[in-house]
């Protein structure tokens, strides 16, 4: 599914939501998918109702010094042996379950840095990531359309990684679509300062937009990378425009974070007003999708981006 997921009459508000520092075994495709399994289950008996993985949790994600074989050879369609795996547990435990993995297109064989969802009723949907950082490019091609699914909660945004790192707009658009919960499978490596970039960026993102934001991170050791954890769930402070942090964040170890949130939070807060509200003092939104869209074609427009290409 994608664009605005079908908004139900109501919106129940409180959630229970998941995130969990997953330690990929690098390769070892049927291992990861039966810890990812289990680790769901646990995540339903702690009372989870959503529960979040990292980027390509499924078979971890480094490339092979250059080589993408593993990719190649692992990436699955959806739906797929996987993703057939993935709905029955969540059929089987009333939960939605969203995991990082290789796709392939069986139409066209292109291979794509995906998350799949999976909920109640079966498979729910697949983003495929629109921003591939570094040397993803090597072995998945861009995807083209966001992902936002229907939950109880109401419409349910994910992005993966650098599209919620760099590329603010992507968060922004779930948000004026009527999200209020952000899902962000990552796989953001051991490297100098990467909590400047993880936490200062995520609570950016909670402050643009008033929306509660789950982060799952790889932990341990793939290939050659490190991975540092991190995973967290955080949301729009109530008092101040400070954000919240509700569960963890957990760095340095396999661990699972848990946090029931009212998201209906994001609309009290005190002199912020979210995104699509009317100006207090002009009626009329602050936010002008408008005047961007304008701005954006004069960017298409420019030899500067004609030449960058």
């Amino acid at each position: 599914m994608t664009g605005k997921a079908d908004k139900p009459m109501t919106y129940k508000d409180e959630v229970a939501v998941a995130a969990v520092n997953f330690h990929a075994a690098w390769g070892e495709k049927a291992a990861n998918l039966a810890r990812i399994l289990a680790q769901a289950g646990e995540a339903a008996d702690r009372g989870a109702q959503i529960v979040l993985f990292p980027e390509l949790a499924l078979t971890g994600y480094n490339h092979d010094k250059g080589s993408i074989a593993m990719q190649q050879r692992d990436a699955e369609p959806v739906p797929g042996p996987a993703t057939d795996a993935l709905a029955a547990h969540s059929r089987e435990r009333g939960i939605w379950i969203v995991v990082g993995l290789p796709e392939r297109d069986e139409a066209t064989g292109t291979l794509y840095n995906s998350a799949v969802v999976t909920g109640p009723e079966g498979l729910v949907g697949c983003y495929r990531k629109i921003h591939p950082a570094g040397k993803e490019s090597l072995w998945c091609a861009k995807g083209e359309a966001p992902l936002l699914f229907d939950t109880p909660w109401g419409p349910v945004g994910v992005g993966i990684c650098l599209d919620t790192y760099r590329f603010p707009e992507l968060v922004r658009y779930h948000a004026a679509q009527g999200a209020r919960l952000y899902l962000n499978p990552t796989a953001l490596p051991l490297v100098p300062d990467w909590e400047a970039l993880y936490y200062t960026t995520l609570n950016a993102r909670v402050l643009e937009n008033s929306v509660f934001v789950a982060s799952a991170n790889l932990v341990g050791e793939d290939r050659d990378v490190s991975f540092p954890g991190g995973s967290m769930i955080i949301g729009p402070g109530t008092e101040t425009p400070k954000p919240l942090v509700h569960a963890g964040p957990v760095e340095g170890e396999e661990a699972m974070v848990i946090a029931t949130i009212d998201l209906a939070d994001g609309a009290r807060l005190r002199g912020w007003l979210p995104l699509t509200a009317p100006n207090r003092v002009t009626g009329v939104p602050d936010w002008r999708p408008a005047v961007y869209s304008r701005l954006l074609g004069d960017v298409l427009a420019s030899p500067n981006w004609r030449n960058s290409r």
